[in-house]
């Protein structure tokens, strides 16, 4: 969609109507599809820890020709491959990564958690758990999942310091020019026992994160970082450094510690980032 038409549709507060609809109409029908034509790969392989499907196979996500050149290039690690999606309720696999980290490593039960752009099982599934407050700055395009989502910008949080025991920021950072503002503030909100699921696509061969916090050109980001709204390809210790700088404890949990999760299909060669208070 261009500019022109985008900003038109914008100020006749009907751009994320139409957007909503579309994904929403778009993914009941790519379901529909994908559980037909993977009716061939039922069986024992994959178990999707959402809906308990299993399947010899899960449906793969590559990147497109626009951003393939930056995520090959810069060996970025960002959830796309093989056995991405489950066919039978569309989980990702970084979603299955994030529930099956919290059901080991993470006291849950009744935490109060701060969601930012919520999943849609994932959030279903947390909603199950503990009180959630979901949050995006463009909050009208998650409404399908959550009704209640607040208008919330990462660098601005609207919440009281130690408000939650858990914040999911599942692949958020890279889109946001003051990361640094966002890390300290997710770090205020947290509780002194809480924990930070801070994930991001990332570079273990990259020497320094690179990044134009200012850009604002579709293409341009698309060629550089791998997505159209990405801001940044981070460097994996410089990352970590990052957080550090923020004032959190970070657990690395590695892709050998990982491998347990293989059977639910996750993205294989990703750590996950435990973020704790000092």
């Amino acid at each position: 969609m261009n500019r022109r038409l985008k900003s038109f549709l914008q100020k006749g507060n009907i751009y994320h109507p139409l957007q909503t609809t579309y994904r929403s109409a778009r993914t009941f029908l790519e379901n529909i599809y994908h559980r037909l034509t993977y009716r061939r790969y039922k069986g024992s392989g994959y178990t999707c820890n959402f809906c308990g499907a299993q399947y010899t196979r899960f449906i793969p996500e590559y990147p497109g020709p626009d951003i393939a050149g930056a995520i090959e290039r810069n060996a970025v690690i960002a959830g796309y491959g093989e056995n991405v999606y489950c066919p039978g309720c569309g989980s990702k696999n970084r979603e299955r990564l994030i529930k099956a980290v919290i059901e080991k490593y993470i006291p849950f039960t009744n935490s109060k958690t701060l969601h930012f752009s919520p999943e849609k099982n994932l959030y279903s599934w947390l909603r199950t758990q503990a009180p959630v407050i979901t949050a995006d700055t463009a909050p009208r395009f998650y409404t399908n999942i959550d009704p209640r989502i607040r208008q919330a910008d990462a660098t601005r949080l609207p919440f009281e310091e130690n408000s939650f025991d858990l914040v999911i920021a599942n692949h958020i950072l890279e889109h946001i020019p003051d990361d640094a503002k966002a890390m300290r503030g997710i770090h205020r909100v947290l509780t002194a026992t809480g924990v930070a699921i801070l994930q991001v696509p990332y570079s273990l061969t990259l020497p320094t994160t690179i990044e134009e916090p200012g850009i604002d050109d579709p293409q341009l980001q698309a060629a550089l970082f791998g997505q159209c709204d990405h801001v940044r390809i981070y460097a994996l210790a410089d990352y970590l450094h990052r957080l550090k700088t923020a004032g959190f404890r970070v657990q690395t949990l590695t892709p050998d510690t990982l491998a347990e999760f293989h059977p639910h299909a996750i993205q294989q060669n990703e750590s996950v980032f435990l973020c704790y208070k000092h």
